[in-house]
């Protein structure tokens, strides 16, 4: 695709979304962040249906994980669902999550990585510096990929099978490229998005959406590309705009009216976006290997931006990656041995 228009945008939406995608998840183990509503509740409900061996749902709160497990299990008739508490805004709640997880986890075959945040107006920062969104949607997300790597590379050897990552990205990552400055600083997480050092641009609460579901699918390629053909598949798939309570936080009157229009002029359910992440998680298995660091829309493969194509966007994924790792690993020191005993320098492109 290379650029997306207003016309192509319109045309995909308005596009059937391919049916969900069935497989017999026996015996796996899947996990889907973010899963009290929206897009991640309609995604387990979805792989609630196919039975796994374990599905674990994760929420900010014990209160709106028994909610939502009860919901799907009304839905699906599927008992063997664990909601577990999972605070992307909190560093601790996520090494927390890993750790429970490494001590009674057992296998691991699906990572669903849905859980993200969109907010307007000023830019909006957590207790210890980082602006909300990129903290939500890219430095915890990673956090946790990479932390329960080693479990999945396990999964995979010890049961002969390719999990999945699935990092959720948007159709949004066309319209926004990263700042070279930025890009070329000694630590880009810290001047993009960190309080006491991020530039002094302006900060517009759409573009730094978009941005972090850029840095996504950056993330989504940097890790297949070390990850050199082991078996795990990871890949960035676009649910596409749905009315999915993400834009809950857009509450001045103005905005709400737009988001009401929009949402009534374009907007996919949840249910159907879910579709996205099921097909990213499962589908394609006979030329699986053709997902690997993919952009996913309409349930087949698809060109990303021409930024992320780009010897700039190839640039900025390498440079992110080196500083993501090394600001991951401020966070948690096991981060560095994951990184080294895990993954692979990609050799380069000649």
């Amino acid at each position: 695709m290379g650029q997306l228009t207003p016309f192509g945008f319109f045309k995909d939406q308005w596009t059937t979304v391919p049916p969900v995608v069935k497989v017999d998840l026996t015996g796996k183990t899947a996990i889907v962040t973010g899963a009290n509503s929206g897009i991640g509740l309609e995604t387990a409900k979805h792989l609630a249906r196919m039975n796994p061996g374990r599905l674990i749902i994760t929420c900010r709160s014990k209160e709106k994980g028994e909610e939502a497990a009860k919901q799907i299990m009304q839905a699906t008739g599927y008992t063997a669902i664990e909601a577990w508490i999972l605070d992307l805004v909190d560093f601790s709640s996520v090494k927390a999550f890993a750790e429970r997880y490494d001590q009674e986890g057992g296998r691991l075959d699906i990572v669903i990585q849905n859980a993200a945040v969109a907010y307007p107006g000023e830019e909006q920062y957590t207790e210890d510096g980082w602006e909300l969104s990129t903290k939500v949607n890219n430095l915890s997300t990673s956090l946790l990929t990479l932390l329960l790597l080693p479990r999945m590379l396990d999964t995979a050897q010890r049961y002969n099978t390719t999990p999945r990552i699935v990092i959720a990205a948007s159709e949004t990552h066309f319209w926004v490229e990263l700042d070279k400055d930025v890009i070329n600083s000694p630590n880009f997480f810290r001047t993009y998005a960190h309080k006491e050092i991020s530039t002094p641009c302006a900060f517009v609460a759409n573009e730094r959406y978009r941005g972090t579901k850029l840095l996504n699918i950056l993330f989504a390629r940097a890790l297949n590309d070390r990850l050199h053909r082991k078996p795990i598949i990871v890949n960035a798939p676009n649910p596409g705009f749905c009315a999915s309570g993400i834009l809950r936080n857009y509450n001045t009157l103005p905005l709400r009216i737009r988001t009401w229009f929009m949402e009534l002029l374009l907007a996919r359910t949840p249910e159907q976006g879910s579709r996205q992440f099921v097909w990213a998680a499962i589908g394609g298995e006979e030329k699986k290997d053709e997902l690997r660091g993919t952009y996913i829309s309409l349930a087949q493969v698809s060109e990303p931006s021409d930024y992320i194509l780009s010897e700039e966007g190839k640039f900025a994924q390498d440079k992110i990656w080196a500083d993501l790792i090394a600001e991951l690993t401020r966070i948690d020191t096991r981060i560095q041995n994951i990184a080294q005993d895990c993954l692979t320098i990609p050799a380069p492109v000649v």
